[in-house]
Formats: C-alpha cells, sequence, structure tokens
C-alpha cells in the first residue's frame, strides 16, 4: 500500500509520471533532493507501491544498470556513497537511452549535492510542508487529540518537516499534546533530525564552527530570521576569516552586517550538536561583549544553569521598559524560565504571552500560555486567551474569558478586559451583552475620553440617543488631545455611531499613523480595518479598497482571520459599488465563511448587503429584497444593531420594484426615526429618496428633487448618482423621455467619476432607451439592429428567464414582451429561444449584459 504524503502534489505527479513512462515501455531518471528529514524515502516507498506489477529494485552499492525492463531503480540517499562511485552511476545516469524501459528514482541530501552534481538530469528539490499540509499530518499522528494551541506550536517548531514533527509528537505523553499538562522547553524529540542537519559542519573548519556557535546563541534574543549582528561576534571573539567556508557551504549568509541561517533549523543544529558547557560559555561570551543591557540579560539567562531569582527579576524590570514587543516576550519567557515560584512564573508567562500577542506572533502566544496548564485561574492568562480568541476565535468564547479575567485583574487590567469583552459583544451583534460589559468597566478619573465613551455607548443602546450622542460628543472633544491608538480607534467608533463620518475617517488615520510609528503590531489589520470602514461610509470606495487589501494582509501575517472577515466584507461592499460581481460574491463568501463559525454578526450582515446591492445592480430586486428583509425588519434574524438601518435604502429600492411596498413602508418609517437621530449628512438624502419611491405619481418628482437639494449639502458620489439614476428612469417610464435624460446623464457621470461600472451600464442603457446615443459605447453584436428595449428583452430571454419573468423585471405586460420577442426572433433569424441563446453566447453577449434592465418604480 502506498504510503499517505501531505502536500506533496507535485512531487506525486511527478513520480506518477516516471512510472507512467515504465508502462509505455520508455524509461527515464528523477533525481530528489531534500533537506533531512522532508520525505525523501517516504517518496521512494510511494513510487514502489504505485508501481506494482511492475518489479523493482532498490540499490545500496554500485552495481550496472539492468538491460531488461520494465524495471524500477530506487536509490536511496545516494549521497551516501564514495564520491567515485556516485560519480560513475550519474555519468551512467546520463548515459541511459530514453528507448530502454528502465526506470531510475535517485535521492540525495541537498547539502550533499556539489554544484553540477546533477547536470543534464531531471531534478526536483522537496521544500518543507506548509502549514495546511503539516497540520494534516499532525491530526494524523495525534488521530486528533492535539490541542489547536499546542498542536500550532508543534507546527511552527518543525518547521515543515514531516520527520521532526513526528518526533516531536512521539516525545509527548498524551496529557502534554492534550495542553493539560505544560509543554517541556525546549521541545524533545528532533535530536535525530537536527543531528543530520549539522551532520555537514564537521567538515568546516574550527574557527568557523566558533563563529557559527556564536552566530547561533545570538539569535536567542534576535527575532526568528533577524540574523546575528557580525560585530558583536567579533567583539565576542569570533574569527570573520572563518565566514567564507560556512557561506561557501550554504549554512550561513552575510548581508548588511548580519549573519542569517537559511533555515531556521540550521541555527538550531548548531546549538543542538555543541557540548552544553561549550553553548553557555558562547552565551556568556555574547553577554560580556553586548551593548544592549537587555540582551546581555538574555544571553546570561542563556548562560544560567537553574532557577535564578535575581536574574530572573532584572530580566523583567528591563522587558517593562519601551521595547518591540518581540524582544519584550523573549526576555519574559526568559525570566519564568529562571523562576521558581509557580504564581510568579504564570505572572511572567502570561506577561510574555501579551507581549507575543501584540508583536501579531499569535502562536507563540497560545504556547507560552500552554506553558501555565495546571496553574490556579490567573487573570492575566484569561485576558490573553480571551484577546487571542477575539482575534480567531468565536466571540462568545473571547467574550466569557474577558469577563472571567475581569473578576480575576486589579482594576486597571480589569478595564481593559471589560473593554474587549463589550468588543466581542459588538461583533457578535449582541446589544444587551455589549451594555453589560461596559456597565461593569470602573470609572476612570484619568480619562476623561474613555469614561464618556462608556456612559455614551451604554445610553445610544438603552434608546437614550439624544444623551448618548451628547456624550460621544465628549469624547470627540478630546480628540485633538489624544494619541493613543486604541482611543482614536474609539473615537472614531463613537463618530460613526454619532453621525459624523469624516470625524471617523480623520481619527483612523491618525490611528493607523500612530500604529505604524509606535505600534503594537497587532493594532494594525485592525486600525486599517476601521479607516477602511470609515471611508466606505463617505463614499471614498477605491481608497476603502485599497485600505482593506493591506488590512487584509496585515490580518492574516498576524493571525487574525476574525478582523480577516471584516475586512472581506467591506471589500465586498466596495466591490458592489464598483460593479464587479464575482469580486463582491468572493469576499462575501469569504466574509461568512469566517463570520459563520465565530459568530461575527456584523461582518455577516455587511456581506449580506454588498451581494444585495450587487443584486440591484444586475437589475435583480427581488433577490437583493428577499435577501435585505430578514436583516431589516424586526425579528431574531434581523441584521447587526449598527448596520441595519444602513442597508434600509437598499432594501427600500429593492422592495419597491419587486412589488414589496408594505415592508418598504414599514423600513421607511423606521429610517425616518433614525435619520432624526444621527448626524450622518447622507442620511436625509436617502430618507427623501425611499419617499420618493413610495410617494404617489403626483407627488413622485417633487420628492425626487428634494432628494437632490439634500445631496447638495452632503458628500457621496455614488448615492447621488443613484438617486438620479432612479429619477430618471421613473421620468422615462412616464413617458417624459426628454425630461428624463437630464438627471440619466448625470448618473451617467456620477457613476464613472467613482467607478461603479455596473451602475454606470444601466445608465447607459436608459439614456438609450431615452432616445439618446452614448458616446464611447463598445457595439452590440448580432443585437445592433434591434431597439433597446428588445435588445433587453432578447438577453434576458437568452438568459433563460420566462416571458412572465422578463414582464416583471421590466414593467411591462406580459403581452407587451411576446410582441417583441416575436420581432427579435424575425430580425435576428431565429426560430426559438435555444437558438437565441447560442447566437448571443457565441458573440460573447450573454456574459457581459452591457444595459442592466431599468430599476423599477
Amino acid at each position: 500500500m502506498a504510503p499517505e504524503l501531505y502536500g506533496r502534489r507535485a512531487e506525486i505527479a511527478a513520480v506518477g509520471s516516471l512510472v507512467g513512462r515504465l508502462r509505455t515501455g520508455r524509461g527515464g531518471v528523477l533525481a530528489l533532493t531534500a533537506q533531512p528529514g522532508l520525505g525523501r524515502t517516504a517518496l521512494v516507498e510511494y513510487a514502489r507501491a504505485i508501481c506494482a506489477p511492475i518489479p523493482t529494485v532498490q540499490r545500496t552499492a554500485p552495481a550496472a544498470l539492468p538491460q531488461e525492463g520494465p524495471l524500477l531503480v530506487c536509490v536511496d540517499d545516494a549521497h551516501s556513497w564514495r564520491p567515485a562511485d556516485r560519480a560513475a552511476l550519474l555519468a551512467d545516469l546520463r548515459r541511459l537511452p530514453a528507448e530502454r524501459p528502465v526506470a531510475v528514482l535517485l535521492t540525495l541530501a541537498e547539502h550533499h549535492v556539489g554544484v553540477g552534481e546533477l547536470g543534464g538530469l531531471t531534478i526536483l528539490r522537496l521544500g518543507p510542508l506548509d502549514d495546511s499540509a503539516a497540520g494534516s499530518l499532525l491530526d494524523r499522528l495525534t488521530r486528533g487529540a492535539a490541542d489547536p494551541d499546542v498542536g500550532a506550536w508543534l507546527i511552527r517548531e518543525a518547521a515543515g518537516n514531516p520527520r521532526l514533527l513526528t518526533a516531536l509528537v512521539t516525545a509527548l505523553t498524551p496529557d502534554q499534546l492534550a495542553g493539560r499538562t505544560p509543554l517541556p522547553d525546549p521541545l524533545p524529540g528532533g535530536e535525530a533530525v537536527l543531528h543530520d542537519y549539522a551532520a555537514p559542519l564537521d567538515t568546516l573548519p574550527r574557527d568557523t564552527r566558533a563563529l557559527l556557535l556564536l552566530a547561533a546563541a545570538a539569535g536567542e534574543h534576535e527575532p526568528e530570521g533577524a540574523g546575528a549582528d557580525l560585530a558583536l561576534l567579533v567583539r565576542a571573539g569570533g574569527d570573520p576569516t572563518g565566514l567564507a567556508p560556512a557561506e561557501a557551504l550554504g549554512v550561513v549568509v552575510g548581508a548588511g552586517g548580519r549573519l542569517h541561517f537559511p533555515h531556521p533549523l540550521l541555527r538550531r543544529a548548531v546549538l543542538h550538536g555543541t557540548p552544553i558547557a561549550r553553548r553557555r560559555a558562547a552565551h556568556a561570551r555574547l553577554a560580556a561583549a553586548g551593548r544592549d543591557h537587555l540582551a546581555r540579560l538574555v544571553q546570561l539567562a542563556c548562560a544560567a544553569g537553574d532557577h535564578d531569582a535575581r536574574l530572573a527579576s532584572a530580566l523583567a524590570a528591563a522587558a517593562a521598559t519601551p521595547r518591540p514587543h518581540a524582544e519584550r516576550s523573549a526576555a519574559l519567557a526568559r525570566a519564568a524560565a529562571l523562576t521558581a515560584d509557580t504564581a510568579l512564573r504564570t505572572d511572567r508567562l502570561a506577561d510574555a504571552a501579551e507581549a507575543a500577542r501584540q508583536a501579531g506572533d499569535p502562536v507563540r502566544a497560545r504556547a507560552l500560555l500552554a506553558r501555565t496548564a495546571g496553574a490556579p485561574a490567573h487573570g492575566g492568562v484569561h485576558q490573553v486567551r480571551g484577546l487571542l480568541a477575539l482575534a480567531d476565535g468565536p466571540a462568545a468564547d473571547a467574550r466569557e474569558a474577558l469577563l472571567t479575567a475581569a473578576v480575576l485583574l486589579p482594576p486597571e487590567p480589569a478595564r481593559h478586559a471589560l473593554i474587549g469583552a463589550a468588543e466581542a459583544a459588538w461583533a457578535m451583534g449582541d446589544a444587551a451583552a455589549y451594555r453589560e460589559a461596559m456597565t461593569r468597566v470602573p470609572a476612570c478619573a484619568d480619562d476623561t475620553s474613555l469614561e464618556a465613551y462608556r456612559a455614551g455607548m451604554c445610553a445610544v443602546l438603552s434608546g437614550r440617543t439624544a444623551e448618548g450622542h451628547a456624550l460621544l460628543r465628549r469624547c470627540l472633544a478630546a480628540l485633538p488631545r489624544t494619541a493613543e491608538p486604541g482611543g482614536l480607534l474609539r473615537a472614531g467608533a463613537a463618530a460613526l455611531v454619532v453621525g459624523e463620518v469624516e470625524t471617523a475617517c480623520a481619527a483612523g488615520a491618525r490611528a493607523l499613523a500612530a500604529v505604524r510609528a509606535y505600534g503594537p503590531e497587532v493594532l494594525l489589520p485592525r486600525a486599517l480595518e476601521h479607516l477602511a470602514y470609515g471611508e466606505l461610509r463617505a463614499g471614498r470606495h477605491t481608497t476603502a479598497r485599497a485600505h482593506a487589501l493591506e488590512g487584509l494582509r496585515a490580518a492574516h501575517r498576524t493571525g487574525q482571520p476574525n478582523v480577516a472577515a471584516c475586512l472581506h466584507a467591506i471589500l465586498a461592499l466596495a466591490a458592489s459599488v464598483e460593479g464587479d460581481a464575482e469580486v463582491c460574491a468572493g469576499h462575501a463568501a469569504a466574509a461568512a465563511a469566517g463570520a459563520g463559525p465565530h459568530g461575527l454578526h456584523q461582518a455577516a450582515t455587511l456581506a449580506v448587503w454588498a451581494v444585495a446591492r450587487a443584486d440591484l445592480a444586475a437589475g435583480r430586486p427581488g433577490d437583493a429584497a428577499a435577501r435585505l428583509a430578514p436583516l431589516v425588519a424586526p425579528g431574531p434574524r434581523r441584521g447587526h444593531f449598527a448596520v441595519r438601518m444602513l442597508a434600509v435604502p437598499c432594501f427600500v429600492e429593492a422592495a419597491v420594484q419587486a412589488g414589496r411596498t408594505v415592508e418598504a413602508h414599514n423600513a421607511t418609517a423606521e429610517f425616518t426615526r433614525w435619520t432624526a437621530a444621527t448626524a450622518d449628512r447622507l442620511a436625509p438624502a436617502q430618507l427623501a429618496r425611499c419617499r420618493a419611491l413610495l410617494a404617489p405619481p403626483q407627488q413622485t418628482a417633487a420628492a425626487y428633487e428634494s432628494a437632490l437639494v439634500h445631496h447638495d449639502r452632503s458628500p457621496g458620489e455614488f448615492e447621488r448618482a443613484r438617486t438620479q439614476l432612479l429619477f430618471g428612469q421613473w421620468l422615462r417610464r412616464g413617458r417624459r423621455t426628454r425630461e428624463a435624460r437630464g438627471p440619466l446623464r448625470d448618473a451617467l457621470v456620477g457613476f464613472e467619476r467613482c467607478g461603479a461600472r455596473a451602475w454606470a451600464d444601466r445608465s447607459r442603457g436608459e439614456l438609450r432607451a431615452a432616445g439618446e446615443a452614448v458616446a464611447g459605447e463598445p457595439g452590440q453584436g448580432p443585437l445592433a439592429a434591434l431597439t433597446p428595449q428588445q435588445q433587453r428583452i432578447a438577453r434576458h430571454v437568452a438568459e433563460g428567464a420566462t416571458n412572465r419573468e422578463v414582464a416583471v423585471r421590466l414593467s411591462v405586460s406580459h403581452r407587451t414582451v411576446d410582441h417583441h420577442l416575436r420581432n427579435v426572433f424575425a430580425a435576428l433569424g431565429v426560430r426559438s429561444r435555444v437558438e437565441l441563446s447560442r447566437l448571443l453566447a457565441g458573440d460573447g453577449g450573454l456574459p457581459d449584459r452591457d444595459e442592466e434592465i431599468a430599476a423599477h418604480l
């Protein structure tokens, strides 16, 4: 039976191709190279398994290649052969004719392959497994019993090496794997793999090995991949002339005055292959040569052999000074390792985990928390767990962990835990839980802005809107004096609740600048999300998209999929404006996939709104109304309390066109009350547009003109263009085509200015229907001879719509569609709907619905 391989699709295909050549009577050679432990032998076993019934032979020593076939010859670990024998084998392989039915699978350790040694052969280099493949292997090894946090750390420590991952798992107890007892530090089990990585270093000169040891020891302080300062190594006694042999062998790279190990396992292999006394001596020399106080203490801690309360206290004190969060985490973790007292050790591990979280390294943060397993309940541990879950976990779990932490913590950290619990409730869409957490936040005399925010949000969510807005404006009044990113983000949220969108954007921009300058790294995706959402509310969709895309990259880099779900929802909303339905659907699906399992109701609501708006752009008002109706109406399926009113104008437009006027009236009544309470400058114009959609015919024109007057007082090119489009459609359907052209032209220009392509196409179609040629349009192919109304009917019928469905979409009678369709068939020379569909599909007309149907009144 073939072994189960993970993350090796390309390699499996290459081996399968080699065996396939044998089955057709041909041969070939495939050379597999890899670092130790990456699965060369597993691929050989796989090749032998799939080759049956073709015979295979294993070569472990020099021998002539067989003359007869078909036959698979496997030469595993050819690097272990004597150089002369290996050279002879490779020479024979180069002369092997392709017509000879003998295939050779050759494997070598990468660091033993000389320059040009495999020239002329097909070479496949095995790389490390990605995290997904490593996770699948871990599940198989543990039968799914590993605690997620423990599993993430094992995958990180294995660095994509399947043999190392297997060894690490095997060395742990079931309780350690399940997270019931702390993980050992360092993890045992990787000795054999690290020994293989260190093997080529034995050929290096003694001075070179001494320099590599110092470089590896210096990496105990530096972030992974940062390298070691060459000047520090020289001060510690390293000989820089020893660098050249190491670079020639490829075990280290010198650049910019720093030494880098090209693979993290190489650095660990250097330390592992050195006796403990020499390692500690290297750390002591680095401590003596260091000029940074914290770095010197870390090196002294590495040189220490047992608990050292005095050194641990010095490390903790040094870590409390302003430092990069990754350095603080490393120092606090070392301090914890030197601490014998269980309670103090747990304190330091919790602080180290929080520093790692703020550095954007949730895997390390969780691994540090795993070392506290079995300790008594600890507020700091619960707080970090809750904050990690807020970024990557169910929001309800985050809330409960943070509420628990608040009970165990002193007032100041308890305040931050409760604010985090409130944020979790907000993401869940649970207004009562949000109020409950914020009500429990202790008063803070030193931070009047926070107190105004707390009281104001509670008042708004309790229905005391005027009182709440007055309090939130006090929070905004303190904005010029606020420099801390968290305070700026709260101010931005307060501004959005009040309706001061531009103030929210200004606060978001300041928060982003502060995070870029001072950190913490973990806040970067959140700052970009706040700013992107503010820009979206302000109608600057292109800017919102740019910030959201950057935020998405930062969220993935720092392990914050919950923030990523919100950013996908923002990107879906931007795409619904820009008219790219496929992009909108993709981002909305990604938002829903992240929001559903973690209970992120706000992200889910935004995603549904985005898809509904894309439906409207594509002329599917019934679909849009069906999506939005549960969100804007009262009941258990209602949308997020901070978002649902924003979607009402879309719903009213869709509902009126779909014939759901009673629901549209009810939603407009609630939107009227909300508009009276908000300072959002766009809301009055949107309300006037809703009233125009619902107005009696004799009052409709005046209602639209009132809406446009309101638009003149507010920003938002896209929303103004939507009102102009609806006004022009209404005029054209009332046979006032000359009057309709003005608003339709304005709508087209507005949509083009803000990049709303699908909406601009709808405006062009309406302009043509109003009898005006539109410059710069693409040709209509076989539809060019048809009238605009006939073109629209032809496209809908070709897409599969029945005559009755077309009549509903175009607000015409069933007989009118029948009449036009007969004329379409005659003009195009087709006899059936099938022929019409084929004609338009062959012309490329179906996917590009150039003129979206008019919105229906």
